[in-house]
């Protein structure tokens, strides 16, 4: 009796995955074989909304077709849930949410076509050069805080606004003119906080993009997704 109700937890499992496995997009297993990991599937508790699998972004349209996932590779997933770690100690009433991850290059070209020659282009990695962005990588996360109700906690700014109010490098003066008020750079020092003690790289011109390495680290040892 024992052996058979084994038997049919195993077989119950089994059926499980490859549903799983079925339920996935071309695009999201071919991610998992280059060796990418999954965020929501690796780091129980994290938020994932990923920003661009809606109409919701700068571009007006869903630029993911078959990418609503978050994956990162495995040294990224390893900091990130760290960081989770970290913000749990720190704050119980606030969560961590993705918007962003790993990104192909594809999308990057069509994001870089929309601010090629524009003001906007520093704030949009060029997928020409180094053979495109730490997105491309895996090895790039876009994150914000949320509250115990779900709302992101201010921050100075939106999630991808294109503009000095979305700096790191400039805070002092956003303070002093008045662009962005104490409670948004407290909320965006304690992101950066757990997300630098986690071992995550600060992108001075974008307060919610952290990279896991440098570029330069990333196209020489990682595959580019296409």
């Amino acid at each position: 009796m024992k052996k058979s109700l084994i038997f049919i937890l195993l077989l119950m499992l089994v059926s499980c995955k490859q549903a799983e496995q079925q339920s996935k997009s071309e695009i999201e297993k071919g991610l998992e074989e280059i060796g990418l990991q999954n965020v929501a599937e690796e780091i129980p508790g994290i938020e994932v909304y990923m920003v661009y699998a809606t109409p919701y972004n700068f571009m007006g349209r869903v630029l993911y077709t078959g990418l609503d996932e978050a994956y990162l590779v495995p040294e990224a997933i390893e900091k990130l849930r760290k960081a989770n770690e970290l913000l749990r100690k720190k704050r119980l009433d606030l969560h961590l949410v993705v918007y962003d991850a790993a990104r192909p290059r594809s999308i990057q070209q069509q994001m870089w076509k929309v601010v090629e020659n524009t003001d906007l282009q520093d704030y949009v990695a060029n997928p020409n050069k180094s053979g495109g962005g730490p997105h491309n990588y895996g090895v790039a996360v876009d994150v914000t805080l949320v509250d115990c109700t779900g709302h992101p906690i201010p921050m100075g700014s939106e999630y991808d606004y294109f503009g000095n109010r979305a700096r790191v490098d400039m805070e002092a003066q956003l303070i002093e003119s008045g662009e962005i008020n104490q409670r948004e750079l407290h909320n965006r020092q304690l992101l950066r906080e757990i997300m630098t003690e986690a071992g995550w790289l600060v992108e001075p011109s974008e307060w919610w993009h952290f990279n896991a390495m440098p570029l330069s680290e990333a196209s020489q040892k990682l595959t580019l997704i296409k």
